[in-house]
């Protein structure tokens, strides 16, 4: 009899819920919204948040602030996006290593990669690129397979470091080639691309934005191959792994905006106007001179795509005998 009595206030105070949770689309955003970047400023995960955040802002007519949270290859601002309100005020630049390879690595994290979040919209992507100094005698990926299978262990490649995207670009490729290729981690990828264009080592990889693309350019290294389905418009003359002898290899450094798990209704706001703003000359333009290449999604692409990365890179890290940590 107690629960029958109780039931005008449960309905009340749903509805006045449900009339609270549609508050958010109808008038979203009146107050700042914060974009959270896992990496400190000035890198290419923290541009790409920066030029959407601005064109956000303008959109909305309001404030969008980046907050960056550097640490744990982007695992700390991960936690804390995952642990805010899930209003729509707090986002973050998901990407690659946060929704792809982490989860991979790291079998207790402290969040569901897939269930604490929205998948708002994918936002774009670039290469990472496999470079090579003038000494060495393979000039293709073929060449370099070739090579690779007659001195087995005596090449070797550096990278930014042990887990991030551009050390499993190789693996990958190792899996997928059936070679074997010493990795030599650096503390990031300045001194490693410095090491190859030196001579100090025969292959360096690294995204292709930035250092790698000007060193590729000014022929200081020979760029073997871009690690995407497609070449990039950047360095139209690399071709791709996949048509180089490896098919079917593919690894894109995705980005997309993430937040903590929303109401359907703010979830497909917050998308619409993602879609709206990337769809713009001027952030296309923006940031394709970041290198990235602009694509954005449904959030059930974006989170169908994440499901497919960390089934991927978990094979990998299993191969490369990487060892997930706790």
């Amino acid at each position: 009899m107690k629960f029958l009595k109780s039931i005008p206030v449960l309905a009340t105070a749903l509805l006045s819920s449900a009339t609270y949770a549609a508050e958010p689309v109808n008038n979203f955003p009146s107050k700042p919204v914060r974009i959270i970047v896992g990496y400190p400023p000035g890198g290419g995960v923290d541009m790409a948040a920066r030029l959407v955040g601005q064109a956000l802002g303008e959109l909305w007519n309001s404030t969008v602030v980046i907050d960056n949270r550097p640490g744990a290859a982007g695992g700390i601002g991960t936690e804390l996006t995952a642990r805010a309100a899930a209003d729509g005020y707090t986002m973050m630049l998901c990407n690659i290593a946060t929704h792809g390879i982490t989860p991979a690595r790291v079998k207790k994290l402290p969040y569901d990669y897939i269930n604490d979040f929205s998948f708002l919209s994918r936002v774009g992507g670039n290469p990472n690129v496999l470079m090579a100094h003038a000494s060495l005698p393979a000039r293709t990926i073929s060449e370099l397979i070739t090579h690779a299978k007659a001195n087995p262990g005596k090449l070797s490649y550096g990278s930014s470091g042990v887990g991030a995207s551009p050390h499993l670009s190789v693996e990958l490729l190792k899996m997928m080639a059936g070679i074997s290729i010493v990795h030599v981690p650096y503390k990031g990828a300045a001194p490693a691309l410095a090491d190859v264009m030196g001579g100090q080592i025969p292959l360096s990889v690294g995204n292709l934005p930035g250092g790698p693309l000007a060193a590729i350019k000014s022929g200081k290294v020979r760029g073997l191959a871009v690690t995407t389905l497609k070449r990039s418009a950047k360095a139209p003359d690399v071709p791709t792994i996949a048509e180089s002898g490896v098919p079917g290899y593919e690894v894109n450094g995705w980005y997309g905006i993430c937040s903590p798990k929303l109401p359907k209704p703010l979830e497909a706001k917050i998308n619409a106007d993602l879609i709206k703003v990337l769809a713009t000359a001027a952030l296309k333009q923006r940031l394709d001179d970041q290198g990235i290449d602009v694509q954005s999604s449904t959030p059930e692409e974006l989170v169908a795509h994440v499901r497919v990365e960390v089934a991927k890179w978990t094979r990998v890290v299993k191969e490369a005998n990487l060892g997930a940590t706790d």
